[in-house]
């Protein structure tokens, strides 16, 4: 009795605590996998141009030099399907994503980081709007859960399996609330863990770190270079070389860093890596384009590497529309066990 005592106040108090920031992160999540699609849908002006274009990268970012200050880091996500805008996410004075006709370089629209529904859930579903800290809390919310789940199964544990997985609608509301957290979370714990497991490692860089060092590896880290900002004609050119490595990949993103001393890197997806954005890296000098370092996915040590399947796993996008649905449900029960375990607590207080 002392041994569930010990365990039913742990859930509790873990539930109290971190649990209300699982069910932000649960709500959030399952609200983006919804609201992505219908934001693109609503917005067609930003994300889509009404013909297929060529891309002009000197025409891009000649009107982006004159939108953002010099000093800031951008990253350039060009059309990865026919009809795509070409947009470039700037983190400087000024931080948000400016939406481009890939061709003219006329700009669509702008959006701050935190603009928009998108922008507000995602900044608070990755960081409490809280930066480095909140992801810090992120994580250790997650590895409250994995006490809860635990502490949980503990509490759930029956002296007799005939009415374990029985939830007893007709025995009064409070009884059937009870029944209720206890067997999905018995049954659904687990897979819900995958998610906020996924989420954890994604929102705490040591993690992946850790797991490399374990294995006796260390991350790529780019070359050191020597020279000025990439000119834009540059940048072009590089893209053009980076393609050239591998013929059938896409470019996922151009990263144009504003320190001198690091080189142009470009993100291609290859046709065999599950993450969508891609993780084979090629590094270029910002002042010829010339190739210094090229790291396929594959080559990457295994924490880093491991983000090719667990970026698209937690937002859905491994195994297609199922996964997504189930992905969805991850969240809709992770936000049902801290919104039934908030009304068990009130309803005996």
């Amino acid at each position: 009795m002392r041994a569930r005592r010990l365990w039913r106040t742990v859930h509790r108090w873990l539930g109290l605590s971190l649990g209300l920031v699982l069910l932000v992160a649960a709500v959030t999540g399952s609200a983006m996998l919804i609201a992505d699609p219908l934001d693109e849908a609503l917005n067609e002006r930003l994300f889509h141009v009404p013909q297929a274009a060529t891309v002009n990268y000197q025409a891009v970012l000649s009107r982006l030099r004159a939108e953002v200050d010099p000093e800031a880091s951008l990253m350039l996500r060009p059309p990865r399907e026919q009809g795509e805008s070409f947009q470039a996410l700037v983190r400087g004075v000024w931080s948000g994503t400016i939406y481009f006709h890939p061709q003219t370089g006329e700009v669509l629209g702008t959006r701050g980081a935190t603009d928009g529904v998108m922008g507000f859930l995602f900044t608070l579903h990755s960081n409490l709007f809280a930066g480095e800290t909140g992801k810090a809390v992120l994580t250790l919310a997650a590895l409250a859960y994995l006490f809860m789940l635990v502490s949980g199964v503990y509490l759930w544990w029956p002296a007799r399996w005939r009415h374990a997985l029985t939830v007893r609608w007709t025995a009064g509301g409070l009884r059937a609330l009870f029944d209720w957290h206890r067997v999905t979370g018995v049954l659904l714990g687990g897979v819900v863990l995958v998610s906020v497991a996924s989420g954890a490692y994604m929102a705490w860089p040591p993690l992946a770190k850790s797991i490399s060092a374990l294995m006796g590896a260390s991350p790529a880290v780019p070359p050191k270079v020597m020279g000025g900002p990439a000119q834009d004609e540059i940048v072009e050119l590089a893209v053009r070389r980076a393609e050239e490595v591998y013929a059938s990949a896409i470019v996922g993103y151009v990263q144009i860093p504003a320190k001198a001393d690091q080189p142009i890197r470009v993100r291609l997806r290859l046709s065999d890596d599950p993450h969508p954005n891609g993780l084979t890296y090629v590094w270029l000098d910002p002042s010829t384009a010339q190739i210094l370092q090229v790291t396929r996915w594959t080559e990457l040590d295994l924490g880093t590497r491991a983000y090719s399947y667990i970026y698209p796993l937690h937002t859905g996008e491994l195994w297609g529309l199922p996964w997504m649905v189930a992905t969805f449900g991850m969240g809709v029960a992770l936000a049902a066990y801290a919104v039934t375990g908030l009304l068990l607590w009130w309803r005996r207080r």
